[in-house]
């Protein structure tokens, strides 16, 4: 089965039941690792919700819905392990609405080549224009082409 489709087939089963707990699905991953797969899938707290983080309460409570749903529809034909997480304070932006989301935070920018000597850039997201990463760094805005962005992550600032 496409890694594709079966994203969209959890993106599905869990639409309402997320709206109606003031989560959203931040990614769905579907991997074989060694002999095993498994079903990953990062929930994230809605924009509005009271609360700011998802908790382990959370977690458990998609878990136990998911896992009901898929053994209803049994829509994957091999074994896995299904694992239910947030996708922590450093999560990666993976989307242009992570992108839109998380505008004006901290983020570190990983380039697959150095741009002056350096791959490694920390900034305030700007969000996406024209194709490319926009950062401000020290008042500058730096652009990037997003072709050259490895990696994008919220930093975490202690």
């Amino acid at each position: 089965m496409a890694k594709k489709r079966i994203k969209d087939i959890i993106e599905d089963m869990l639409q309402d039941f997320l709206a109606d707990n003031q989560l959203e699905l931040y990614n769905v991953e579907f991997l074989k690792e060694g002999k095993d797969w498994f079903l990953r899938v990062y929930i994230d707290k809605t924009m509005d919700a009271e609360e700011e983080y998802v908790g382990s309460d959370d977690c458990e409570k998609v878990s136990r819905f998911l896992s009901e749903k898929l053994d209803e529809e049994d829509p994957i034909e091999q074994n896995y392990y299904l694992e239910v997480s947030s996708p922590g304070l450093d999560r990666q932006l993976l989307t242009p609405y992570h992108y839109e989301r998380y505008a004006g935070k901290l983020v570190e920018v990983k380039l697959y080549k150095a741009v002056d000597g350096c791959k490694l850039y920390e900034g305030v997201l700007e969000g996406l224009r024209d194709g490319n990463l926009v950062i401000t760094i020290e008042d500058k805005e730096v652009m990037f082409p997003m072709d050259q962005v490895a990696k994008t992550n919220l930093a975490v600032v202690f």
